[in-house]
């Protein structure tokens, strides 16, 4: 009856850890901050360029490792190689996000691979507009101060876009995007 009883109590301290593990994984993450893109266009002899903006994401975590992002991004640019432009890029991307959640840690490693889809809107000098697919891999670091609120240190990540170029049958742009913000958790 006693090794019963201690099973029975290990059990249940089992049980009640296992909860309280859960109870620190914050159902959701919302992310603000400003986003750089280096955009490389796929045309040979054509500059490389930069982008700056602002995204913003949402995160549902299913489990303290497992996460659903939902991420939305612009960015403009108004120079391409000395000629003055006027275009701005939206991204929206949905995929998984694998964490590294330790209860003793302040800092939160994670890597996620997202798809969905962007679109060039084009200024006045320059007609019409595009939409093609994207997709994201990469990974950050959250740092957590406190509870509730985060500092997501760097998100670094490789962004493909399929925008037609002039040059026949070059159409991916193999992109760099680098975030950074305030992440708020409840």
């Amino acid at each position: 009856m006693r090794k019963l009883a201690c099973l029975f109590g290990l059990g249940m301290l089992f049980l009640l850890a296992q909860t309280a593990a859960a109870q620190d994984t914050p159902k959701v993450d919302a992310f603000l901050g400003y986003s750089y893109v280096r955009a490389n266009p796929a045309t040979s002899g054509a500059p490389s360029f930069n982008l700056h903006g602002g995204s913003a994401s949402l995160a549902y975590n299913v489990s303290n490792s497992l996460g659903l992002v939902a991420d939305f991004g612009g960015y403009h640019v108004n120079k391409i190689g000395g000629f003055p432009v006027d275009s701005a890029v939206y991204t929206y991307l949905f995929g998984p996000r694998l964490s590294y959640r330790r209860s003793e840690s302040k800092i939160t490693p994670y890597a996620q691979i997202l798809f969905g889809g962007t679109h060039l809107g084009r200024g006045a000098l320059q007609a019409g507009s595009d939409n093609t697919f994207a997709m994201t891999v990469g990974g950050g670091l959250d740092a957590n101060p406190t509870r509730h609120i985060g500092l997501r240190l760097g998100q670094v990540e490789y962004l493909m876009t399929r925008f037609k170029e002039a040059a026949p049958n070059r159409q991916t742009q193999n992109n760099l995007r680098f975030s950074t913000g305030i992440v708020f958790r409840w």
